[in-house]
Formats: structure tokens, sequence, C-alpha cells
């Protein structure tokens, strides 16, 4: 395990917070039992009623290019079997769930040490950002219709994987560009080593969440915390 920082040097490096979602700031069993079922029941329907909308053909279309001979609500549902990370089943499952959290159907779900450490990080002049495999606007809806409230304000840039693969190091400096920030001043939160490690690469500082509910298992290449309260701690961010 990589040692925490230990000087108040670092707390000033710190202006920005980039949060992966699921495992991090979201419990799994939520996306999986939840989100993902919900999307799945209702992808026929939609496509049904809404494929002829732009934003919904654009994405069909897409996945037409690249399997031509596959019906492409075929392949988005052997997609959902893989938990294929491609973009046009992220985009139409966040479009299918946008539905659900308006009507009242679905609630984003969010750990209880979350919504305040986000609150009193950005009071303290953080700026918040996050990364996640599902959509820019899935994320949106997850902290806009949390059980904490509305925390969508809060952030200053979403980002999905249109900027990049979560392993790849190239990602994490084309975030930090977009956020106009020097990359060691950004602290990325998340469950899985494999994209600290790719984080660090471009130069971020890292911390990995651990969460027993989620089965993490704590790496060796970068500091841990059991939540984002300790996260908070370690690098010195605003405190309660």
């Amino acid at each position: 395990m990589a040692d925490p920082p230990g000087t108040g040097a670092d707390a000033a490096a710190i202006t920005a917070v980039l949060t992966d979602v699921e495992g991090t700031t979201t419990p799994i069993r939520f996306v999986h039992e939840v989100l993902f079922p919900f999307a799945r029941e209702r992808l026929p329907d939609f496509l049904r009623h809404h494929g002829n909308d732009p934003e919904p053909a654009a994405l069909l279309a897409a996945v037409r290019e690249a399997f031509p001979e596959t019906d492409p609500l075929a392949q988005l549902l052997r997609w959902m079997d893989e938990d294929n990370k491609a973009t046009p089943l992220k985009t139409l499952q966040g479009l299918i769930w946008r539905e659900g959290y308006r009507d009242g159907t679905l609630k984003g779900r969010l750990y209880p040490d979350v919504a305040p450490a986000l609150r009193r990080w950005t009071a303290g002049g953080v700026r918040l950002a996050c990364y996640s495999s599902g959509s820019e606007d899935a994320q949106k809806l997850i902290f806009g219709f949390s059980d904490a409230g509305d925390l969508a304000p809060l952030f200053a840039g979403f980002f999905d994987t249109r900027v990049g693969a979560k392993r790849a190091r190239e990602s994490y400096a084309h975030i930090a560009g977009r956020l106009g920030q020097d990359p060691d001043a950004i602290l990325f939160l998340s469950d899985v080593e494999a994209e600290l490690d790719a984080a660090a690469a471009a130069g971020l500082r890292t911390c990995q969440i651990v969460r027993p509910a989620d089965g993490t298992v704590a790496g060796r290449n970068h500091p841990v915390a059991a939540d984002f309260d300790a996260a908070g701690r370690l690098f010195f961010l605003p405190a309660r």
C-alpha cells in the first residue's frame, strides 16, 4: 500500500477532486440490481417509441454500422450481458434512466458519507468532477436525483468514455486539460486500482476507496480510504 500524503504542502496542491461512481460514490448493487435491469426491461419499448428521435436514431445507426449483420436491439442486449462499456449502449441506458428519474421511479443511491463531503469540499473551494463509464447524462441523473438531494450543480464537469478508456493515461490528461487544472492538483477517487494506475501515470493524485459492502480489494500502489471522510483527512481537504 502506498504511503499517505503527510505534509501540509499537499493540502494546497489539491484544487479539484475527480470521482468515479460505481463502487466509489454509489453501491455496486444499486447499479447492477436496479439500474441495469431497469434499462434492459424498458429498452425494447424505448426504441419502439423513440428509435426515430435524433439522438437514439444516431446511436442505432452507429450500432448498425459496426454490426451490419446483427439486429441493433440484439446487439445492445448482448452488450448488456457482457457488461460492455460501448458508448451507444451507455448513452441509451442514460436516456432510459432519465425517464425513470424524472417520473420518480428511480432515485440515485449514494453512500451516506458522499453528499456531506462533496458539499463540504465545494464550500471550501475545491472543484468537483465525475468520470464514469456511464454516460455524462447518467452521471448527472444519479447526482441530480439522489437520495441526498440535487448534487449535480456542485460539479464543474462530467466525463464518460468519449474522452477515452478509464484505464488509459491519456484520458486523465485530457480531463485535466478540460478542467483547466494541473494534473498534480487533481485527486482521483476510485475503487479500481487499474484506473488509479492510469490516473497516476498522467500525474494525478490518487486514492482508492475500499468499501467492504462492494467487496473492493485494497491494492498496493495507492493510498487507501474507507470512505470520502477518510480520503479528505488523508489529503487535507476541507473538514467539518
